[in-house]
């Protein structure tokens, strides 16, 4: 890098729009969608799609909801123009389903489209020629006019052919390529002369699409462009004013969400944003970010795993875990405190299940996409007692008392830190299991038995302790209470009962109970015990003798 960037580089110059209206503009509606995932994703592709996958894809996006589907560029190989042709031939196409095709303005590149589409019942052909300052001098050699003229002449070779097509619904696409580094003066002029050679009605619009070919400046300067270009166009209404951004400044979403603010009414792009250099449009990406403000994106992505899982298998590309809405990690929570606004969110949740989503750290329900609450928390060395809670709850039924999170939380992370890796819920509930439930050395029960009435419980147990036997009675207002007096009247330190807690696990006739017990000693010293039966009782006598053996342990330390 060198150390006076300007020597090198400019800020691209901002567009005179002092009254500019996009920032006041809400969006009320979801554009019109072209995926162009089997032509600009598909050729930006280390080993770009056969027609078999290509097919197989188009099936995916036509699933997916897409009703424009740029499918190729069929002047430029065999492959691309057999596939379009299959898809013809073998009547693969939905009737509500439109095709696209590009093509240069090139004579040669014309009569072979029109070929390539003999029998479509919807089309869209795709003219485009560069028109940026860049491309007009080290690419073309050209000035202005003659560049207008490329335009206007490929349109004119385009119209020339339609009788061809008979009985085709044939729409008509300009784009400026490199609208975004083109003058908006100029970019207005060239699709004006474009307009004049197609001749479009407001009930047969043509479609202008302005590209962000290669992002040159700030999203809201895209935006002051196409509002710019929108204002100064003649003959508005007979125009669909499309974007098509692509992703160098990494504010891909951003350029398109606010083109759309700034009147934009069509947006093509590629699923997760694949694409030339650092990719397109990410598709996915804004359409559930309007998803997530309540509005219909018309697309459906309620299975973003087989959707992930489709794109990933044809394009041999992987989507990034932190990718939106797509990624393994993103419905994903490893810090304690995240977890822990997760799990009260989602307690909440349960408690309100009609009000609006409000979950702390989700934007989305990921319910709504096909994933599993159990993805929203995974548990590493950093994770807190928030998530470390919600796994046991989710998938084991296992309601820990808020002291016993904080305190196992801890014995977890130690665990886990040591292990150096990501653990499963099943592998938090055998790391409680072993920390607290049924501990039975040195204290353990043999048998227990309890009656009473009017608040007076009777009890008669015994209690192995090592080779030794104990053979208690006591009394007390409930059969916890009268075992621990069995326990202090026998000898062992006197103690008490400070928290206490119970629920079943499952349901139905077999289905076990399990107790959480704190006890204190007289000293302060407190430890936690658990236990589990398939009676509530005994489940609670375990847990105090659980508790007790756990404080022994601690009292040998």
């Amino acid at each position: 890098m060198i150390s006076d960037p300007s020597k090198r580089y400019q800020a691209f110059p901002p567009v005179r729009l002092p009254d500019r209206r996009w920032p006041s503009n809400t969006l009320t509606v979801a554009p019109a969608w072209c995926s162009v995932d089997l032509r600009d994703g598909n050729q930006a592709l280390p080993e770009p799609m056969g027609v078999t996958q290509k097919l197989e894809f188009f099936k995916e996006l036509v699933r997916v909801g897409f009703k424009e589907i740029e499918v190729g560029f069929p002047a430029a190989s065999n492959t691309e123009f057999e596939f379009v042709r299959r898809l013809i031939d073998e009547q693969r196409i939905p009737d509500d389903v439109t095709i696209q095709v590009l093509l240069q303005a090139r004579e040669e590149q014309v009569e072979r489209t029109i070929e390539s589409l003999v029998g479509a019942k919807n089309v869209i052909i795709h003219l485009y020629n560069s028109t940026s300052p860049a491309q007009r001098r080290v690419v073309f050699g050209l000035d202005k006019p003659d560049i207008i003229e490329i335009a206007r002449r490929g349109t004119r070779w385009i119209k020339d052919r339609l009788p061809r097509l008979t009985g085709s619904n044939v729409r008509f696409q300009y784009s400026p390529e490199s609208f975004s580094a083109t003058e908006v003066d100029f970019a207005v002029k060239i699709c004006e002369a474009v307009m004049d050679a197609w001749a479009p009605s407001a009930g047969e619009k043509i479609i202008l699409n302005l590209p962000d070919t290669v992002e040159v400046a700030m999203p809201n300067v895209y935006a002051d462009q196409i509002e710019w270009f929108i204002r100064h166009l003649k003959n508005r209404a007979s125009a669909i004013v499309s974007v098509h951004t692509h992703n160098d400044r990494g504010t891909g979403v951003a350029a398109t969400e606010l083109a759309l603010l700034a009147g934009a009414e069509r947006v093509e792009g590629t699923l997760f944003g694949n694409g030339e250099r650092t990719g397109n449009l990410d598709i996915v990406t804004v359409a559930l970010n309007m998803y997530a403000h309540g509005l219909a994106p018309r697309l459906d992505f309620s299975d973003i795993s087989h959707v992930r899982k489709i794109y990933e298998r044809y394009t041999r590309m992987e989507v990034p875990p932190r990718q939106p809405y797509g990624g393994d990690l993103v419905f994903t929570a490893f810090s304690g405190s995240h977890q822990d606004a997760i799990k009260k969110g989602f307690a909440d949740r349960h408690q309100n299940p009609d009000r609006v989503w409000d979950v702390p750290y989700l934007t989305i329900d990921p319910a709504d996409l096909g994933r599993e609450y159990s993805e929203v928390i995974r548990v590493n060395s950093q994770s807190g007692k928030g998530g470390i809670a919600y796994l046991l709850e989710s998938e084991h039924g296992i309601y820990l008392p808020r002291p016993l999170q904080v305190e196992f939380g801890k014995y977890a992370n130690d665990e886990i830190d040591q292990l150096g890796r990501e653990v499963t819920a099943a592998e938090l509930r055998k790391i409680f299991w072993r920390q607290y439930v049924n501990i039975s050395a040195p204290y353990a029960l043999e048998h227990f038995h309890a009656d009473g009435a009017e608040g007076r419980m009777h009890c008669r147990a015994t209690v192995t302790d090592g080779n030794r036997r104990l053979y208690l009675t006591g009394e007390g207002n409930g059969p916890i209470a009268a075992f621990v007096q069995g326990l202090i009247v026998s000898g062992i330190k006197p103690f008490e009962v400070s928290t206490y807690a119970e629920h079943s696990l499952g349901g139905g006739s077999e289905a076990s109970a399990i107790s959480y017990i704190q006890i204190r000693a007289t000293d302060g010293q407190t430890a936690f015990g658990a236990g589990t039966d398939t009676s509530i009782e005994l489940a609670s006598i375990k847990a105090v003798l659980s508790a007790l053996n756990r404080l022994a342990m601690f009292s040998a330390k």
